[in-house]
């Protein structure tokens, strides 16, 4: 009996050593961040999650609360081609679309030619330009069913990015920030993306990598059925064989505290996490590091890589300065980058036709 006991000892120890089955022991968790080079924002993004997903933390927090807004243009999806997917398409639509451009009306017409300006020429846009643009753009989309609009917009996707060789804008994803949402999504974590883009552009771009569009937030137009003329919704019942268009009424350009405002509408919770890139994310990374109940942190990209982006390095070396006094942690996309694009991916000048 007492040699069977000590066989059965020595089996339990294996197994609690080895694991079950004689397998090995398990394998140390391979790097999320193999495109990442060692970084102070790194560090913090990894320590700040370790803590807060640790049951013993007095950090802790709960995975429904582990809530993560990010900005999408400049943030991670490439904007310096040499401006926004949107403002390039609306460029598009009313200049060289042959279906379109004879339909666009004069104020339409005028910001696209200004935004044609500013790309070829470097004319300096006008102040506000980007109500400007939202007015002309919710215009030059009116119309469209949703399918056709996000057929339009993938279709524009599919083109050769402006400024580079071996990338179309839709592939145009800062691939180390893709590696962010992994890892976020492996902790528990729910990431919303909150957008100065219209809506059904952001779904577009981000379905293919794996972003649902419940979790998109962004410019709005309003909405009707193909039927409803100028019935108000809560007058009208849209029949079954009716479909949804956009209109040509912008509801909201969400920008600044307008992120806000969508947020607590649309989630219905304070974010814990929010990453950002320019100014008009100020309100949002504000409105996360308020949140009373859970230890917080915001992120800023700055635009410092001219040899692999378009940037403007010293603009962008003087908002990082801006951002750490405001309390947010900078990500160089030069120093903390081991690629922003992924292989095969090279700056080249500008071309227009």
């Amino acid at each position: 009996m007492k040699r069977l006991a000590y066989s059965l000892l020595i089996v339990v120890c294996a197994v609690m050593f080895y694991g079950c089955g004689g397998n090995d022991p398990d394998p140390i968790a391979p790097n999320p961040f193999t495109l990442w080079n060692s970084c102070e924002a790194l560090t913090t993004l990894q320590t700040y999650v370790t803590d807060v997903t640790n049951p013993s933390s007095p950090n802790f927090i709960p995975q429904e609360d582990r809530i993560a807004t990010f900005d999408m243009d400049g943030t991670f999806v490439g904007e310096l081609y040499p401006t926004y997917f949107e403002y390039n398409m609306l460029e598009y639509r009313v200049l060289d679309d042959a279906d379109y451009r004879d339909k666009a009306p004069d104020d339409v017409r005028e910001t696209a030619e200004q935004i044609r300006a500013f790309v070829r020429d470097g004319q300096k846009l006008p102040d506000h330009f980007d109500m400007k643009h939202a007015y002309a753009a919710a215009k030059a989309y009116s119309g469209m069913t949703l399918a056709q609009f996000d057929n339009y917009v993938k279709t524009y996707a599919a083109l050769p990015a402006n400024g580079f060789v071996g990338m179309t804008y839709g592939q145009s994803f800062y691939k180390p920030m893709l590696q962010v949402f992994d890892y976020l999504k492996a902790n528990g974590f729910t990431y919303y993306v909150v957008s100065g883009s219209d809506r059904f552009i952001c779904r577009s771009l981000v379905e293919s990598i794996g972003i649902e569009p419940n979790r998109v937030i962004g410019m709005d137009v309003r909405l009707q059925s193909t039927s409803q003329g100028a019935e108000a919704g809560v007058n009208y019942t849209m029949g079954k064989e009716e479909d949804i268009v956009r209109t040509d009424e912008l509801i909201i350009k969400n920008l600044k505290t307008n992120k806000v405002l969508q947020i607590a509408q649309e989630i219905g919770k304070v974010p814990v996490l929010s990453f950002g890139n320019s100014g008009g994310d100020c309100a949002m990374h504000n409105y996360c590091l308020s949140n009373k109940k859970y230890k917080t942190a915001a992120f800023m990209l700055i635009a410092d890589d001219d040899a692999r982006d378009h940037a403007n390095r010293d603009k962008g070396l003087k908002l990082g300065e801006q951002w750490r006094e405001a309390g947010y942690i900078v990500i160089s996309m030069r120093d903390d980058f081991k690629t922003i694009y992924g292989e095969g991916v090279q700056k080249v000048d500008f071309t227009f036709n």
